[in-house]
């Protein structure tokens, strides 16, 4: 099994503080707990890289990781739940929003969306936003590992179905998934 280096590089509230950088960019969207950080560091093979948290919306900013400095990925602040005021809110969806519809180094978006649940209401609804925007992205299922492995076909199917689009499995525990997840990220390599 391949790791790639990894490292963070900065965090940035909004468009104009994000990284310079001619690399292909990957921002993780998902629910909040649903595993960003913890996607992160299963691919950097790294515990310690990006902070995890047990409590839901730790993540305020857009964390830049920069892979062996052949691709980016940006964990964001998790929808769906933060203990946050409404107007901090519309002022992360406004400077998110900003975001992904003109970072030119946006590659493609990954939507995490955990795999021992069906897919959430706000799930769907992100995704509707994307298709509205016709952005690309793929859908990255986590935790895996908490899947019986004889229904992780059928769990990927399910998302399939459900959301279209490429579908793969992932596991911060078990690294089988990783290499798939590599070959989407780092075609060259």
């Amino acid at each position: 099994m391949k790791f790639l280096q990894a490292k963070f590089i900065k965090s940035a509230e909004m468009l104009g503080q994000c990284p310079e950088s001619d690399l292909p960019e990957y921002p993780l969207l998902g629910r909040s707990n649903v595993g960003k950080s913890s996607f992160i560091n299963g691919l950097a093979n790294h515990k310690k890289l990006a902070k995890t948290s047990n409590t839901p919306g730790k993540t305020r900013l857009i964390n830049f990781f920069d892979f062996s400095n052949q691709f980016m990925l940006a964990d964001l602040p998790g929808y769906g739940y933060a203990k946050v005021s409404k107007e901090a809110q519309n002022r992360w969806q406004k400077y998110l929003e900003e975001y992904l519809l003109n970072r030119k180094q946006i590659k493609s978006l990954i939507q995490l969306i955990d795999a021992r649940h069906d897919i959430q209401k706000n799930d769907l609804q992100m995704r509707e936003w994307v298709k509205a925007y016709n952005l690309p992205v793929i859908t990255v299922l986590t935790k895996m590992d908490y899947v019986a492995k004889s229904k992780v076909l059928n769990v990927v199917k399910k998302v399939e179905n459900e959301l279209g689009g490429l579908v793969l499995p992932f596991s911060a525990i078990d690294n089988r998934y990783n290499e798939k997840v590599f070959e989407f990220l780092n075609p060259e390599n």
